[in-house]
């Protein structure tokens, strides 16, 4: 009940002493209502997060190794089967705390060093602008480098 909804109500006075609505309506539970509670955060939370926001960054072609993104293709295929967003992410939480594993597949010709930074930062600000959680590292696995796709020559035809 609000404050001036508890005044409204208790118009009036009290044994004769002084009005009621003079009197400062009691919250009842104390302290801020943010403090009430506690709120736990899934892993999988963070490793979705963490996996969009390294899927954000130019120069990452895909996560994971390439055992698991062979079967993240054929699962990808099956009707009603949704891509993985967690596929490359590892994500360890505590209740104030994360660390992160990431496995990414970089483009070939873009600066390994810099895409990694280029995801530590994104990663980290949307993991702790969205959980509040503190990153307290995110480690980069780079396994594979994406070549260049060769066109294919059109092969003669034997007969003419």
């Amino acid at each position: 009940m609000t404050e001036a909804t508890e005044q409204t109500r208790t118009q009036g006075t009290d044994s004769g002493t002084e009005p009621l609505s003079t009197r400062k309506a009691t919250r009842r539970g104390g302290g801020d209502p943010a403090t009430r509670g506690r709120t736990t955060i899934a892993d999988g939370v963070v490793e979705k997060i963490a996996g969009l926001a390294t899927r954000d960054v130019v120069g990452v072609h895909a996560m994971g190794s390439g055992l698991s993104r062979t079967f993240g293709a054929v699962r990808d295929r099956v009707p009603g089967g949704a891509k993985s967003v967690t596929r490359g992410v590892k994500a360890e939480v505590g209740e104030v705390q994360t660390a992160l594993d990431l496995e990414i597949v970089v483009d070939y010709g873009v600066s390994i060093t810099e895409v990694s930074r280029d995801v530590r930062e994104n990663v980290i600000a949307a993991v702790e602008r969205m959980t509040g959680l503190e990153v307290v590292e995110v480690n980069i696995a780079v396994s594979d480098v994406k070549l260049p796709e060769e066109e294919e020559e059109e092969p003669e035809p034997r007969i003419q």
